[in-house]
């Protein structure tokens, strides 16, 4: 056989390394949905695995922050208030009046318009003290009224591919590096490979070799994003895992999506007033609200027309009613969640900054540990295929010579 036909071996190599290790890297994000029959099929390791991860994250952050409360706080409660009166004053006369159309529609109609007017404002006066007691009241509370491990559960099951964007944005240098460092193992193991198989011409020689550097080069690739975990020195160079010495910049993509896409003030919102635990809020409104309704002008014309509690009890329903819907109407503005976007993202991105190293692969690498062995094994089984071509491609040459 010829030197020239011998090259082959660490430039089929090569390839192997280069492609297993595309091959592993694509596997980890892709598909973002299970494709398959039954248990028969894959998804993307990273979108399989993100609501675990985020969970862990949601641990490790709130464990050095604290809890939502306090990042409620950060939130700046009076430009919540703010933005609630801002939202709900110039609607309040749309509010009463379909309130009162829906429980009296004969009394509000034949009401005179100062009497209305009247009713207005009175309505209005009244809102700042209730709104600031009862944004002070769900501050206090909020770690209870929101369940943020459901929250994201929900959103990440919508948006699957959200980690896959975390991963990829920050991380898109490293992962070209890892895939460059598979072709070079790939090279040197398959020059490894001449003097035995020009000892040994075995058919099995080159399916196990490129096993071999199928598996190790898909081994190379999870061990030099993740390890090792702190910085160490070797020879001229300090060696640290990919991700983990990027730890800066993917703590701040992190923050930046997780708080643009999944915990906005609207989804807050919303999961306190529609998850499980929406009875605790709404009973918080009705409490806030039962004051207003106690000394409303309201409540004093509808009890002329209302048979006492029933009609008390009608209204109250009602108000509470329009006060879950203003509150949701309130936080969909896309301005204001834009505007809170960054207070939410310094929290969180400090916090992470702030893991260390161990800590921080624990966020990233439980997805991958589950899946090394098998994402190993398909690369070893690619390799394999390679190599039964290599081989019989190297015969052909041989016997074509």
């Amino acid at each position: 056989m010829s030197d020239a036909t011998l090259l082959l071996l660490p430039i089929v190599a090569g390839l192997i390394g280069w492609a297993t290790n595309w091959l592993a890297i694509k596997m980890s994000f892709y598909p973002v949905r299970f494709i398959g029959l039954g248990a028969i099929g894959w998804q993307g390791v990273i979108p399989r695995k993100s609501e675990k991860m985020a969970h862990i994250c949601v641990d490790r952050t709130m464990q050095q922050f604290g809890d939502l409360n306090a990042v409620y706080e950060k939130l700046e409660p009076q430009r919540i208030v703010e933005q609630i009166i801002s939202q709900v004053t110039p609607r309040m006369d749309e509010y009463i009046d379909e309130i009162m159309y829906e429980i009296q529609p004969v009394l509000w109609d034949n009401l005179p318009l100062f009497v209305k007017r009247r009713i207005y404002q009175w309505a209005r006066q009244q809102l700042p003290n209730r709104v600031e007691e009862l944004v002070e009241d769900f501050g206090d509370d909020l770690d209870d009224l929101v369940d943020l491990k459901a929250l994201l559960s929900k959103e990440l099951e919508k948006h699957p591919d959200l980690m896959n964007r975390i991963f990829q944005q920050a991380g898109a240098v490293e992962l070209r590096s890892v895939v460059n460092c598979g072709a070079l193992l790939g090279g040197l193991l398959g020059a490894a490979l001449i003097p035995l198989w020009t000892r040994f011409p075995e058919p099995w020689i080159l399916p196990v070799g490129g096993f071999l550097v199928g598996f190790l080069t898909n081994w190379l690739a999870i061990n030099l994003i993740f390890t090792p975990v702190r910085p160490r020195r070797f020879l001229f160079w300090t060696i640290q895992g990919l991700f983990l010495r990027r730890q800066p910049e993917i703590a701040e993509v992190w923050a930046q999506l997780v708080a643009d896409e999944l915990i906005t003030v609207e989804k807050v919102a919303d999961a306190m007033l529609n998850g499980h635990r929406g009875d605790r809020t709404r009973a918080i409104i009705q409490k806030h609200l039962r004051p207003l309704l106690d000394d409303s002008m309201i409540m004093k014309l509808t009890a002329q027309v209302s048979v006492g509690m029933a009609g008390y009890t009608e209204l109250k329903k009602v108000m509470n009613q329009k006060a879950v819907k203003a509150t949701k109407e309130v936080f969909s503005d896309p301005e204001f969640n834009r505007e809170r976007a960054p207070v939410v993202a310094d929290v969180l991105s400090s916090q992470l900054k702030a893991l260390g190293p161990a800590e921080f692969q624990d966020i990233l690498r439980p997805a991958f540990r589950e899946e090394e062995l098998l994402l190993m094994f398909v690369g070893g089984l690619f390799g394999a295929v390679a190599g039964i071509a290599q081989f019989i491609s190297l015969t052909y040459f041989q016997f074509s010579g």
